[in-house]
């Protein structure tokens, strides 16, 4: 099953995720299918980048968004 998860990046104590693409047996931050946005949760206030065209694609193909993802989706308006 495909979903669409965050994969954690950054330094000890300022992490920094990427959403994306990936087989949902693969490790958190293993190898990803496609990347589709980021989120910095450090800055104030958080910032966030979505390519909404391609998360629709992928939703639409059955991807499964985690929670976590599913609110950022519907925060930047793709949901």
């Amino acid at each position: 099953m495909v979903k669409i998860r965050m994969k954690r990046m950054g330094m000890k104590k300022e992490p920094f995720y990427r959403i994306v693409v990936i087989d949902s047996r693969n490790a958190r931050d293993g190898r990803a299918i496609e990347e589709l946005g980021y989120y910095n949760p450090v800055t104030d206030p958080s910032e966030l980048k979505v390519n909404a065209e391609r998360a629709k694609y992928w939703l639409g193909v059955g991807a499964q968004p985690s929670d976590t993802v599913r609110g950022l989706l519907k925060k930047s308006g793709v949901i």
